[in-house]
């Protein structure tokens, strides 16, 4: 029976033995072409997972990348970025033809620098598989020359100002994807908008059940999960639609919530706050002041 264990690739230095590829020229990063990677051809699906930072620039994939049931989508040149101990699956069943470059990356090697902090703040490296960044030629160009100068770099005599050239390039690299990053975001508005209508759909969903009452507020990853993104990716997307927190859209949905039922039925302000999921009235009612201003009482006295 075949293993559903994913495949764990430790070093920089094992993956290009796994792939059939000569020793890497530095054990802890290492610029790979895509043409020389073929070794895929005819063995179907495998589940990888590696400890480092992996950074691809492909073009022309004729086989398909998943995160669960989800699909990247190779048509155009995209970038796509995975962190170590990610999971993701290959799918590949003839010889690969893709193009271009693969930059691989051992935490090690950022170490005591001010990218070893700052490369968890970029959120593209959690995003869900189909949001992989598709870039213009002109990018493409940009970015893949970006990635030949790291490779130039580690392969000339390396001395004291090596690493510091390479993390400078890699900085540069990040930066420019993040900025493409929300440009995507801000153009594909209309895929947006279907998450932003399906987002609304569920929390109405879900304060209309008794899941307040049995359940509580729902989380964050709760929405993410339901609507199959990643949570970073709905609170980038969100507040450059709204402005506002995946946080601030819950709490704006409950207030509504307490609004209809202070206004539209007799119960006590603790029996409202219990059916909102609070266990203390109090949490309450210092939400729903923090959000309009006033207390509880004095927006149900305002109809009186």
């Amino acid at each position: 029976m075949k293993s559903t264990q994913p495949m764990r690739i430790k070093s920089i230095s094992e993956y290009h033995r796994v792939m059939k590829l000569e020793q890497p020229a530095h054990p802890l990063i290492s610029v790979i072409s895509f043409e020389a990677i073929k070794r895929m051809a005819g063995e179907g699906q495998q589940s990888i997972t590696h400890d480092f930072y992996s950074i691809a620039l492909k073009r022309n994939f004729n086989g398909k990348i998943k995160y669960g049931q989800q699909e990247y989508d190779f048509d155009e040149g995209v970038m796509l970025f995975i962190s170590p101990g990610q999971v993701f699956t290959i799918e590949a069943y003839e010889e690969l033809k893709h193009v271009g470059w693969l930059l691989l990356v051992h935490p090690d090697y950022l170490w005591n620098t001010p990218l070893a902090k700052a490369v968890k703040q970029y959120e593209y490296f959690s995003y869900s598989v189909n949001e992989a960044l598709h870039l213009s030629e002109k990018e493409e160009f940009m970015l893949a020359g970006i990635m030949q100068n790291i490779e130039q770099e580690y392969h000339s005599n390396i001395d004291q100002f090596s690493q510091q050239v390479i993390i400078a390039q890699l900085e540069l690299l990040l930066t420019y994807a993040d900025r493409f990053y929300h440009r995507q975001f801000i153009t594909r508005k209309i895929t947006n908008h279907k998450i932003l209508n399906r987002l609304e759909d569920l929390l109405t969903a879900y304060f209309q059940s008794d899941a307040l009452t049995q359940k509580g507020l729902p989380t964050v990853s709760y929405i993410a999960d339901a609507l199959n993104v990643s949570p970073n990716y709905l609170s980038v997307m969100l507040k450059l639609l709204t402005g506002q927190s995946t946080q601030q859209h819950i709490h704006d949905k409950l207030i509504d919530k307490a609004k209809e039922k202070l206004s539209g039925t007799n119960l006590s302000v603790s029996e409202i706050a219990y059916a909102l999921g609070f266990e203390h009235s109090q949490s309450f009612s210092k939400l729903f002041k923090s959000k309009t201003n006033i207390s509880p009482l004095e927006f149900r006295q305002s109809f009186n």
